[in-house]
């Protein structure tokens, strides 16, 4: 990813009850210690205060958690509106009748204005530091996104959509114009001077995307150096249609790969791969490509339960999305909570060889695991840029007053929300 910017590098010292993920089975923690931040950058965390980082200036937490910031890797900010509805639904039929209808609304800039505000203002006050956003096919609304997410100090990357086929006359372009209008759109960003928000190429999914435009958003991959993002098997009907539209591809992957979108000229997203074939997880290792794992839209709209116990074994790059409004919420909170219940479900009545995962695995996943996305993101380690969040647990009371700091942070993935959210860092500066 592209450096943050001259703002990034600010220098203090945060005391606490300090956890952090090393890898996907260690949770270490600290009860009352210190972690150090230098132009931006974690310098580790310490029981006792070194001499060298004495005349940094220190927040006092004592008490309260501070975690590392979490990462959503997959998000559509103008689905926020219509949270909740539509969960009866299998994924295309939902597509069709709220998707659809709603993301065509943001033509009209002053909807979208006021729509966006309470997506970003959501985002905002929670946990999540770095996202990955869909916005919609209209550039100049997908600008406004951009304008109020740089305005947060938060980082982001966010996608004007592509589609050029099977869509509602209302929200659909032409190859050529999807093509120009997102040329226009990276022209626009370059000008704009952000620091902290980032264009990502995205085409929706293969069945709103002919090959052509596939094609065209592959050349602008590797002319302009940028990061994909898209949907993968996540539906066995969306992977049939994949089939009839695309007859000479081996596998949904391959759709993206013959374009240059899978990995081979940037980073790379592919949310939900909750029926890939063994070839294409194959593929997805072999090109470096992120997983983002949505446990709760899955559930909700009926498309199953990735096999995330195989891609962590296999050490494939996998984060956590909360894939608004398929999920019903921002936090990546809830997100932990689904993805255990999600491979719960997997274990009991699809493959009972697939262990459960853990707090601490989908702990990783938030943190660290989706963080390295954006670089060396997600963990309080030495060198990892520094995105923190302070948590007030002291509002989840309870009698037990013999509490681990591992058992506090294992509560927080069940019962916390945005509302115990109390101060965020982003790249070493404090937004609040």
């Amino acid at each position: 990813m592209p450096e943050t910017g001259p703002e990034a590098q600010e220098s203090f010292v945060l005391r606490g009850d300090i956890a952090y993920s090393k890898d996907p089975e260690t949770l270490v923690t600290y009860e009352d210690a210190y972690v150090v931040c230098v132009d931006g950058v974690s310098r580790g965390v310490f029981k006792t205060l070194p001499d060298d980082y004495r005349d940094l200036p220190v927040e006092d937490y004592s008490g309260r958690l501070i975690l590392p910031g979490f990462s959503d890797l997959h998000v559509h900010a103008p689905q926020y509106q219509y949270r909740g509805n539509g969960m009866d639904l299998t994924l295309l039929d939902w597509l069709d009748q709220y998707a659809f209808p709603e993301e065509a609304k943001y033509s009209d800039l002053s909807y979208a204005e006021r729509a966006y505000d309470l997506f970003v203002e959501d985002l905002y006050v929670g946990a999540t530091t770095r996202a990955c956003i869909f916005a919609t096919i209209d550039p100049d609304a997908t600008l406004g996104l951009m304008d109020m997410l740089e305005e947060t100090g938060l980082i982001t990357c966010v996608g004007k959509v592509n589609m050029d086929r099977n869509a509602p006359e209302t929200y659909v372009e032409t190859t050529e114009e999807s093509l120009a209008d997102t040329q226009a759109f990276l022209e626009a960003v370059a000008e704009s001077g952000y620091l902290r928000t980032f264009p990502i190429l995205t085409p929706r999914f293969t069945p709103s995307c002919t090959r052509e435009l596939m094609d065209g958003l592959g050349r602008l991959a590797k002319e302009y150096g940028l990061p994909v993002q898209s949907h993968l098997s996540e539906n066995k009907p969306e992977i049939a249609w994949v089939k009839e539209l695309e007859p000479d591809a081996a596998f949904y992957g391959a759709t993206y790969d013959r374009s240059g979108l899978f990995g081979e000229n940037g980073k790379c997203i592919m949310a939900h791969c909750v029926h890939s074939v063994d070839e294409e997880v194959a593929l997805i290792n072999e090109r470096g490509v992120f997983i983002a794992h949505c446990p709760e839209c899955n559930l909700n709209i009926s498309s199953g339960v990735a096999p995330v116990r195989r891609y962590l074994e296999e050490g494939l790059r996998v984060g956590l999305g909360s894939d608004v409004a398929g999920g019903s919420t921002t936090s990546l909170f809830a997100a932990m909570r689904y993805a255990i219940i999600a491979s719960k479900v997997r274990a009991m009545f699809i493959n009972e060889n697939d262990r459960p995962l853990t707090f601490p695995e989908v702990f990783y996943l938030a943190t660290k695991g989706g963080g390295a996305f954006f670089g060396r993101v997600g963990s309080f380690e030495e060198g990892y840029e520094f995105d923190a969040v302070v948590i007030d647990d002291e509002a989840l009371p309870t009698m037990r007053e013999e509490q681990t700091l591992t058992e506090r942070v294992e509560r927080l993935l069940y019962l916390a929300d945005d509302r115990h959210v109390t101060g965020k860092y982003v790249a070493g500066r404090k937004l609040y």
